[in-house]
């Protein structure tokens, strides 16, 4: 596993579930093609599979 991972807003959110924005908010993207970093762990591993048709994953 990596220590880090970037995480960005590669799809739009309109016209999607409730769950699936709020786990994007959640991630700390408010904007398209936004990236952050978060610490690779299993909760953060889980909102990313959840959402993961939205966003694309870097490990570094």
């Amino acid at each position: 596993m990596a220590n880090k991972l970037a995480i960005t807003l590669t799809r739009s959110l309109i016209g999607r579930p409730k769950d699936q924005r709020e786990t994007v908010k959640a991630l700390g993207l408010r904007k398209l093609h936004q990236t952050v970093e978060h610490d690779d762990n299993p909760a953060i591993r889980g909102m990313i599979n959840k959402v993961s048709h939205l966003v694309t994953v870097k490990e570094q």
